[in-house]
C-alpha cells in the first residue's frame, strides 16, 4: 500500500514513512492509494476476532512495510485488558429505543484518543528504534488528545512531545491531566488564543519544510494517518457487537417490506445488517474513520456528525457551504473538546467526494480558504454528497443537561457532555430496524462541573486520577505567534 497528499502530491509513500513525516509536503493530508475492500465472507471471518486481532487484520491492509510479526507484537501490547480494562476494549451498552453506546475511554487518560494514541505511541517508538532516529513530535489539542498523546509517549527517549492547547479554555481535570506530568521529553505550551489558532500554528510550522526537516517534525494529530486507521477498527467492533446482539433492539422495529426510509434510501428489512454510528465531532477526524470504514466497505447505513454550537460541519451537511470561524467567532461551550471551527480532517473527506481531485482540493483548502474563508460545493458534487451516507445535527448547553439528566434517570447512566451531544442529535436521527450507536467521547469525571450542574452530584473518578488539580504543573504560556512556538523546539534541539 503506497500514501498520496489530497493536495495532488502523488509521489507513493511507504505508512513507516508517512507515520513520521505529519503532513505532506504539499500542505496536503496523507490518504491511502485506494481503499482495501472488504466482502462479506472477511467479515463473516472477522467476526468472532479478538480487538487485537482484528485490529491486526485491518492494519495489514495498509502497513506492508513492518513486518507482519513485528506487527502482531505491536498490536498485541496495546489492545490488553489490562490498559482499557475489559477484553472487549470498546464494548457496547444498550440505552434504550434502539441506541447503543459505545465505550471508548477505558484507557489511561479517560478518552476514545487512548484507542489509537497508545498504538500510535508504539508504532512511533518501533520505527525510531529502528532507523536510529529522534522525533519532535508538534501537537494542538482542544483537550483530550494533548494527554493521551503524552501519555503515550512519556518516557520515550527518541521522541519529544510539544503539545499546544487553548490556555484556559480545557476543563480543570483536562489542564491537569496535561500540566502536571513531569516527564522531561514532555513540554506544554498553552497559546492565547483557541484550539484553531493553535492547529493552524501546528499546520504552519509544519508547512515550513526547512524547519521540518531540521528538526525532524512529526504529528500526533489526526493530520497523521496512522492514528486516524487506528479508529477505524472500532467501527468494526460496534458493527460486530451490534449485529450479533440485534434481537435485543428494544423499541426498535424493521418497517413493512418496502417501506420508505426517511433519508431516501432503500428500507432496512430484517435480512439487512447495516448500522449507523453518531459521532461527537469537532474536527472530522472521529467520524473521518468511519468514512474509511464504509468506504472499504463496513455496512455503515448513517454516519451522524453531531456538532455542538460551533457547527460548521452540521451547517456544510444541511448546505453544501464550508464555512470556518474566526477566533472571535468560535464558542467557549460545556463540550470544550468540540469547539473547534476549522476542521483539519474534513479535507480527506472532500478529497474523496471530489473524486480524489488533488487540484480541485488545493484550491478550496490551499486557496479558497485563506482567501475567502469558505467554499461551496457545486451542484454536481452536492448532488453526490448523500451517496456517502452523511447525516449532522446540532447541540446546546441545554440539550446537553436535558440529555445528561434524562440518561441518567431513566438507565442509570452518566456521561460526559460531549457524549450528550452525540445522544441527543442519535435521536433526532433514529431509523426503524437499524441500531444506532453513538461514540463515547470521554468519561464524565472530565467535565465535572457540567455534570454537577446536570444531576447535582460530583461523577466518579478512578484512583489514580484523584487529586491531580493539586499537582505542581510544568507548562508555558505563549502568544499565538509561529515564531514563538519555533523559539520553543529550537533550544531542546541544541
Amino acid at each position: 500500500m503506497r500514501y498520496i497528499s489530497t493536495r495532488g502530491d502523488a509521489t507513493p509513500r511507504a505508512f513507516c514513512d508517512i507515520l513520521l513525516e505529519g503532513l505532506a509536503p504539499d500542505g496536503g493530508l496523507y490518504l491511502p492509494h485506494h481503499y482495501p475492500q472488504i466482502d462479506a465472507a472477511t467479515l463473516a471471518r472477522w467476526r468472532g476476532l479478538s480487538y487485537a486481532d482484528l485490529a491486526f487484520e485491518i492494519l495489514s491492509l495498509y502497513i506492508d512495510d513492518i513486518p507482519a510479526p513485528d506487527l502482531r507484537a505491536i498490536v498485541d501490547a496495546t489492545y490488553t485488558e489490562a490498559v482499557f480494562g475489559t477484553p472487549e476494549i470498546t464494548p457496547l451498552k444498550a440505552i434504550g429505543d434502539g441506541l447503543w453506546l459505545q465505550a471508548l475511554s477505558n484507557g489511561p487518560t479517560l478518552a476514545f484518543k487512548d484507542m489509537a494514541l497508545q498504538l500510535l505511541g508504539n508504532l512511533f517508538e518501533y520505527e525510531l528504534e529502528r532507523r536510529g532516529e529522534v522525533l519532535n513530535i508538534l501537537g494542538a489539542t482542544s483537550g483530550d488528545t494533548g494527554s493521551a498523546a503524552e501519555y503515550a509517549l512519556r518516557g520515550k527517549p527518541m521522541l519529544r512531545v510539544f503539545m499546544l492547547s487553548p490556555h484556559g479554555r480545557m476543563s480543570p481535570f483536562q489542564q491537569a491531566q496535561m500540566y502536571s506530568l513531569q516527564d522531561a521529553n514532555i513540554h506544554n505550551i498553552a497559546i492565547e488564543g483557541v484550539f484553531d489558532d493553535c492547529q493552524d500554528i501546528v499546520k504552519a510550522v509544519s508547512n515550513d519544510l526547512d524547519f521540518k526537516r531540521r528538526h525532524r517534525i512529526g504529528a500526533v494529530n489526526s493530520i497523521n494517518w496512522a492514528r486516524l486507521l487506528a479508529q477505524v477498527v472500532y467501527y468494526f467492533a460496534g458493527y460486530f457487537q451490534a449485529t450479533s446482539r440485534a434481537p435485543n433492539l428494544g423499541s426498535a422495529s424493521v418497517p413493512p417490506e418496502g417501506a420508505a426510509s426517511p433519508w431516501g434510501g432503500p428500507a432496512a428489512t430484517a435480512n439487512d445488517e447495516s448500522v449507523s454510528f453518531t459521532v461527537p465531532t469537532g474536527n472530522f477526524g472521529n467520524i473521518c474513520a468511519g468514512h474509511v470504514a464504509r468506504m472499504m466497505g463496513l455496512p455503515i447505513r448513517r454516519l451522524v456528525a453531531a456538532t455542538n454550537e460551533n457547527d460548521v460541519l452540521d451547517e456544510f451537511f444541511r448546505t453544501g457551504t464550508y464555512r470556518v470561524r474566526g477566533s472571535t467567532e468560535t464558542h467557549e461551550t460545556s463540550s470544550p473538546s468540540m469547539d473547534i471551527s476549522k476542521a483539519s480532517n474534513f479535507e480527506r473527506f472532500i478529497f474523496d467526494l471530489l473524486g480524489r481531485d488533488g487540484a480541485r482540493v488545493r484550491a478550496k483548502f490551499g486557496e479558497r480558504i485563506e482567501r475567502e474563508g469558505a467554499f461551496s460545493l457545486d451542484a454536481a458534487s452536492r448532488a453526490k454528497l448523500p451517496s456517502f451516507g452523511f447525516a449532522s445535527g446540532r447541540s446546546t448547553h441545554a440539550d446537553r443537561i436535558a440529555t445528561i439528566r434524562d440518561l441518567y434517570k431513566s438507565r442509570g447512566v452518566m456521561i460526559d457532555p460531549h457524549t450528550a451531544d452525540g445522544v441527543k442529535v442519535a435521536r433526532e436521527h433514529l431509523e426503524p430496524g437499524v441500531p444506532m450507536i453513538v461514540l463515547e467521547t470521554a468519561q464524565p469525571a472530565k467535565f465535572a462541573a457540567t455534570i454537577v450542574e446536570a444531576l447535582g452530584i460530583e461523577p466518579p473518578r478512578p484512583a489514580a486520577q484523584a487529586g491531580i488539580e493539586a499537582l505542581p504543573r510544568r507548562v508555558v504560556v505563549l502568544p499565538a505567534s509561529v515564531d514563538a512556538v519555533k523559539r520553543c523546539i529550537e533550544p531542546d534541539m541544541a
